[in-house]
């Protein structure tokens, strides 16, 4: 299972770090990332990081702003947002990829999620 939180709502420029915590015995087994969902549109990535952390890819909308990262000790992925937007808006997914050990952005790879967090941007 996993449990997104760390949402709330802040002001455009302000910051956010979402947690995401698995439970399990095998977290560094899996690929993590985060998806978002606003009001009306699709579910769309933002980011991911791979097993060990060593890699990771953003969205082109979030990149520069937002920090995907994992704590496999406490089986935790986070994603640290920076300079925040009304369009970054949305409910936000953690989810985990066990049968890769590559990234993919399509949400159809992912296997797990959790129950997302609500984050909102005023202006």
């Amino acid at each position: 299972q996993l449990q997104a939180s760390g949402g709330g709502l802040v002001q455009a420029g302000g910051s956010l770090r979402l947690s995401c915590t698995a439970s399990g015995r095998t977290f560094d087994s899996y690929i993590m990332g985060w998806f978002r969902q606003a009001p009306g549109k699709e579910r769309e990535f933002v980011a991911a990081i791979t097993r060990l952390g060593g890699g990771t890819t953003y969205a082109p909308s979030v990149k520069g702003r937002f920090t995907i990262s994992r704590d496999n000790a406490k089986n935790t992925v986070y994603l640290q947002m920076n300079s925040l937007e009304p369009e970054d808006t949305a409910l936000y997914y953690c989810a985990a990829d066990y049968r890769r050990s590559w990234i993919t952005t399509s949400e159809s790879a992912f296997d797990y999620w959790g129950q997302g967090t609500q984050v909102t941007v005023s202006s």
